[in-house]
């Protein structure tokens, strides 16, 4: 068995383990998630991705199997042809290659952390347009996460499979971002629409046993040999389609800054697990910051362009680590107008 499977593996079940933990043992029934409980969740996950971080800086060669300069070589020119070695030494070298590696995963996490922002939006929408109770929240948010992390994953090696065989992609997924990025830019909001109208809920609405009244946390129920489905099934369906449209923006984001698939894959998975106890954070504080909006479309069209030039950058030696610099500019700036220019209350 490859090294690549076994530590895929490992941190997969580490990271479903935690999940379990905080839905079995921390969230076993049903409860309305205090400020504290997702400040420290928030904690957690956010300590652990900076500790794939770590892993990444001192040991990212053991995902691909390194062990010789040919391997390397070989690597590089696959995942990250940008990068340019100073040291001739193998030591040396992997040395660069892994500090590559953990900028490049570093800059994807803080650029999906920063567009999920965009997705607590839409999501509180969902829940309060079906008029789920508070403390069924957390349990449509975690089968919600457990969904993200399949299709991502599946989204994430397919996307990569093709751009290692079909290149021009990435012009294709450069210019979607810009036009999504100034379409989100000049909109004047993108968070109107009732969940209600949506193709895929009057899809299951027609085809489907659903229930008008919750039962608790449940999806579905039996009653007289007929499946019934509660409208928290279509709330969660809902949830995952709409990470899947997110996703078309966030996967070809970080595809930016590398196009190594581990790092593509867990820059995504730790920041959609991180996610659900950051929602419970910000639901209540969305409001507040009215310019999270222009920095998710600055991002967009700043990582379109970036995908677009990708060519030109890797000629300029274009780091990494510049990407990182940018996106953590952004997401500041964005927070500090917000708070310096609120929104003026209408009497």
């Amino acid at each position: 068995m490859s090294t690549e499977v076994v530590l895929m593996g490992g941190f997969l079940l580490l990271i479903v383990f935690v999940l379990m933990i905080d839905l079995l043992v921390v969230g076993r029934n049903s409860h309305v998630v205090s400020t504290k409980e997702a400040l420290g969740w928030t904690s957690v996950w956010v300590t652990l991705s900076l500790g794939f971080y770590v892993f990444l800086r001192f040991y990212g060669h053991l995902l691909h199997g390194i062990e010789t300069p040919a391997e390397l070589s070989e690597v590089v020119t696959k995942y990250a042809p940008e990068l340019k070695f100073r040291l001739t030494d193998f030591e040396g070298m992997l040395r660069e290659y892994r500090n590559h590696m953990s900028m490049s995963y570093l800059a994807g996490y803080f650029i999906e952390q920063t567009l999920s922002i965009d997705n607590v939006f839409v999501i509180l929408l969902i829940l309060q347009g079906f008029s789920v109770p508070p403390k069924n929240y957390k349990t449509v948010l975690f089968w919600g996460v457990l969904g993200a992390i399949i299709l991502r994953f599946i989204f994430i090696f397919a996307g990569a499979a093709l751009i290692q065989r079909f290149e021009w992609i990435l012009y294709i997924f450069g210019a979607f971002l810009v036009f999504q990025g100034v379409k989100i830019l000049i909109k004047k909001d993108g968070h109107d629409k009732d969940p209600h109208d949506y193709a895929i809920v009057k899809f299951m609405s027609r085809y489907l046993n659903i229930s008008k009244e919750y039962h608790g946390d449940k999806f579905a129920f039996k009653l007289d040999n007929k499946i019934f489905f509660t409208p928290l099934m279509l709330v969660l369906v809902l949830v995952e389609f709409t990470d899947v449209i997110f996703a078309l923006d966030s996967i070809p984001a970080v595809f930016s800054v590398s196009l190594d698939p581990f790092v593509v894959f867990f820059s995504n998975i730790f920041a959609i697990i991180g996610l659900r106890s950051l929602f419970f954070l910000l639901a209540n504080m969305v409001d507040k910051f009215r310019f999270l909006n222009v920095g998710v479309s600055v991002l967009l069209i700043f990582v379109g362009i970036k995908l677009l030039a990708h060519h030109w950058l890797e000629e300029i030696g274009f780091k990494s680590s510049y990407s990182l610099y940018f996106i953590a500019a952004t997401l500041t700036l964005s927070v500090l107008f917000s708070i310096l220019f609120p929104k003026k209350e209408i009497a």
